[in-house]
């Protein structure tokens, strides 16, 4: 492989990080997985290079590792969310609290929709 060949690997490589970033802080999921395909293939041809030519990515490891830390803490931001949905939806059903012995009690918090006619 030539080294102008490689280089448009490293930059089209890089290009794309730059991307990926932008959808991580704009919250754009969907785009995040179609860029994930992209950047698969990309990786698959770099592996293939000569372990004398992958030193130059070097430059770009930093902006992996940077990547890999935004898409973590997207990842955790998505589970505080379902946690948080989870939670409101159990006190919706009802509501739980503690005596001062630290009994457990239970409120139902459901009411009923029914509506009742009378002539």
């Amino acid at each position: 492989m030539t080294d102008e060949t490689h280089q448009d690997l490293i930059d089209e490589l890089d290009v794309l990080l730059d991307r990926e970033r932008d959808a991580l802080l704009e919250g754009k999921l969907e785009q995040i997985a179609e860029l994930m395909s992209t950047k698969e293939k990309l990786i698959d041809k770099i592996n293939a290079l000569d372990p004398e030519e992958r030193l130059v990515l070097k430059m770009v490891h930093q902006k992996v590792t940077r990547n890999q830390a935004l898409l973590n803490s997207a990842l955790d931001g998505i589970r505080a969310v379902a946690t948080r949905m989870a939670d409101l939806r159990r006190v919706r059903s009802g509501l739980e609290t503690y005596d001062r012995r630290g009994n457990k009690q239970t409120f139902d918090t459901k009411t009923s929709c029914k509506v009742e006619k009378r002539a």
